[in-house]
């Protein structure tokens, strides 16, 4: 338990350093986790099925050789790929969110800075310092959370490719 608190303060200090861009850095990292956790569901869970019903379907039919048939199989692999690629945009949008608001506070804590510097002189270094901080903290907390999302929103991306490449592959044609 008392890890645990000081854990917790840890971060409360953490955030306190950063600023207050950190708060909208976290919630950019929770959305992007939050979204690549529900599309892992989806691959492992949902798709599995919806890939079953429809290699049932195309198994069922009887004409399988026709034009017909085959723009039939087009949309369904179609479908499905809408359905595989649904929020990866998204993921891939707060990946790059994360640094730019990382900048941001790169930006807001010089502009601190600077009014330190303008009220204070720059006799003082500790206010100063503050204010680095401020404005480091935010943009190696951008990249870091960019970086965690980058790597697992590439993985996701080749398993929905090789998981449509899959449904192709068990709609032979004739």
């Amino acid at each position: 338990m008392l890890y645990l608190m000081e854990l917790w303060e840890s971060i409360r200090d953490f955030l306190a350093t950063g600023g207050d861009v950190l708060y909208i850095v976290m919630g950019v990292l929770f959305l992007m986790w939050v979204l690549m956790i529900e599309r892992y569901w989806y691959l492992t869970g949902a798709f599995p099925k919806l890939r079953n019903e429809i290699i049932a379907k195309w198994d069922a039919r009887k004409d399988t050789t026709s034009w017909y048939a085959h723009r039939i199989r087009e949309a369904w692999i179609s479908e499905a790929n809408d359905k595989l690629n649904a929020r990866i945009l998204l993921i891939k949008t707060c990946v790059a969110l994360c640094p730019l608001v990382g900048l941001l506070g790169t930006v807001t804590g010089m502009i601190a800075v600077f009014e330190i510097m303008a009220v204070q002189g720059t006799g003082n270094p500790r206010l100063m310092a503050s204010g680095i901080s401020m404005a480091t903290i935010p943009t190696m907390a951008g990249m870091v959370a960019a970086l965690s999302g980058m790597f697992f929103a590439t993985r996701l991306e080749s398993k929905v490719r090789r998981a449509k490449e899959r449904l192709v592959d068990s709609l032979p044609h004739h």
